[in-house]
C-alpha cells in the first residue's frame, strides 16, 4: 500500500485498464485485455498490483440516489469551536446518515458536509441534528437544485497525462 503523498507510476496500459474498470467495473480480464492488446492473465496481474499497490481501492454499485427516493440534498458549511479536530469532524459525520461526504476545508468554514434526504423535511431533520453536535457553533447551507456533473474520483484518460495536468517527467 503507497503511504499518503506517495504515487505510483502508471504506464499507459495501466491508465487504459483502469479507465476501462472505471467504465464498468464488472469487465471480465478477457474483455479489458482485447481492448489494451494483453492477455487475461497479464490484466489480471496488473489489477492485482493496482489493488495491491492502493491505486484500486474496491469495486462498488453505484447507485442513483433519485432511484432510492432521495432526491433532495444540500451542502452545508460547518463553522465549530476553536479546536475541533478532523477526528471530531470524522466521528460526527459518520453518526448520522444523511451525510453522503464530509470535508475539511480552507477559508471562513471548518468543514463542508453534503446531506442527502428524501425531502425537504428529512434534510432539515438531518440539518438539525447536526447543528446539534457539541461543537458546532453554526451552519450555513446551500440546498442543490440539480446535480450537473458528479463522479467518485477524476477519470482516468487513455491519454497519459490529461486528467490533472501533465504527466510527471
Amino acid at each position: 500500500m503507497l503511504s499518503r503523498g506517495d504515487s505510483l507510476r502508471l504506464d499507459p496500459i495501466d491508465q487504459r485498464i483502469i479507465a476501462l474498470l472505471q467504465e464498468d467495473a464488472r469487465s471480465s480480464y478477457a474483455d479489458i485485455g482485447e481492448r489494451v492488446a494483453l492477455s487475461a492473465p497479464a490484466v489480471k496481474r496488473r489489477v492485482d498490483r493496482l489493488r495491491s499497490s492502493g491505486v484500486i481501492r474496491g469495486y462498488t454499485a453505484l447507485i442513483d440516489p433519485g432511484a432510492v427516493g432521495w432526491t433532495t440534498e444540500a451542502f452545508v458549511e460547518l463553522f465549530c469551536t476553536g479546536r475541533t479536530s478532523p477526528a471530531q469532524l470524522k466521528a460526527a459525520a459518520k453518526r448520522h446518515p444523511a451525510v453522503v461526504g464530509a470535508y475539511t476545508i480552507s477559508g471562513e468554514a471548518d468543514a463542508l458536509v453534503h446531506l442527502r434526504a428524501m425531502d425537504m423535511a428529512g434534510l432539515e431533520e438531518a440539518l438539525e441534528r447536526l447543528r446539534a453536535e457539541p461543537f458546532v457553533t453554526s451552519t450555513r447551507s446551500m440546498i442543490v437544485l440539480s446535480r450537473l456533473v458528479e463522479t467518485l474520483a477524476p477519470r482516468i484518460a487513455a491519454d497519459p497525462g490529461t486528467v490533472g495536468g501533465p504527466p510527471p517527467s
